[in-house]
């Protein structure tokens, strides 16, 4: 059994919480296919951030300021490593022209399908760590060479058609490019066929399941504690559709964050592979965290690249993931 600070009552107590969440959300947005408007994207984000900073006053309440911190770190991370998610996002939903009105309900059961991948990732990696302390260093060395390798990529173009996992559906079940309202299939001449609508998802958990090879062990760099890298991950994600709608239409301008998550990685990984020498303290990681991604936004508004433009949102990463690594 993995050590941790939650009690069966509280990891029960999040998880009804999240369920919670999921039927508000589904109540807020799922009434009618509609497009989710800027205000009502900035007052879920604002609401789930509110929770978030309420549960990690708990969490200090409860467990002292050193594991606060610890989830205010986790959850900085998860959050600057989900916005990344959402250049390739722009792009999936751009390449199976997904309706607007409709891009919220692909988001919302990708998220889901997310949460139970998390979860399953965590448990594996908190036992890895627990029973092998050596891929401690594995891990290290995964997210320094991600970063090293997501700061040197050059821009691509990103084909989400061509995704394995895209290109296996098609081999399983026929496909058609009529939409059918919100519905993932369609029933044409007695045979099932994928809409758009599956293909996107499928692309969208492919992605989650990419991103999460980096972002799960860099929050077992921050702390070991299942409990807090599970609750810092899922406030995360939990946000992660409102904030796409918020900044969908200018997240084309982050040019920069690419860099940004790139030494964030670099930094992480380097911390992971020298935590038996040396153990930054918290605060400072945080710190540092947060001046390079806020240092990274910031330049991008200050001084964007000459001739940048929206559609030149499929950048490196985007073109990794969305073709599949």
């Amino acid at each position: 059994m993995l050590e941790t600070v939650g009690s069966p009552v509280m990891w029960a107590g999040f998880i009804a919480f999240v369920v919670v969440m999921l039927a508000v959300d589904l109540g807020l947005f799922r009434r009618e296919a509609k497009v989710v408007g800027p205000r009502q994207a900035l007052t879920w984000c604002l609401v789930l951030a509110g929770f978030a900073t309420g549960f990690g006053m708990l969490v200090n309440e409860w467990f002292g300021p050193e594991r606060a911190l610890e989830f205010a770190t986790g959850y900085v991370i998860e959050l600057a490593l989900a916005v990344d998610n959402m250049f390739v996002f722009v792009v999936i939903f751009s390449a199976f022209a997904i309706p607007a009105s409709l891009q919220h309900r692909v988001l919302l059961w990708g998220v889901i399908g997310a949460l139970v991948l998390r979860a399953v990732f965590i448990i594996a990696g908190g036992a890895l760590l627990q029973a092998f302390h050596w891929t401690i260093y594995v891990f290290g060395a995964i997210l320094a060479v991600t970063g090293v390798r997501l700061l040197t990529q050059k821009d691509g173009e990103v084909k989400p058609e061509e995704n394995p996992a895209v290109k296996l559906l098609g081999r399983v079940m026929p496909v058609t490019t009529e939409f059918a309202g919100d519905a993932f299939t369609i029933i044409k001449n007695g045979r099932r066929y994928a809409t758009p609508m599956l293909l996107a998802l499928v692309a969208v958990e492919v992605t989650d399941v990419i991103f999460a090879v980096d972002s799960i062990p860099a929050i077992f760099a921050i702390t070991s504690d299942p409990f807090i890298v599970f609750t810092s991950n899922i406030f995360a994600i939990l946000g992660l559709r409102s904030l796409y709608f918020l900044l969908a239409d200018v997240i084309g301008r982050f040019a920069y964050l690419k860099v940004g998550l790139s030494l964030v990685l670099i930094f992480v990984g380097a911390k992971m592979l020298a935590i038996d020498f040396y153990k930054l303290p918290i605060l400072l990681s945080l710190g540092v965290i947060v001046v390079i991604l806020v240092g990274s936004i910031v330049a991008s508004w200050a001084w964007p690249p000459n001739g940048q433009a929206k559609s030149k949102i499929g950048k490196a990463t985007a073109a990794g993931l969305a073709n599949g690594g």
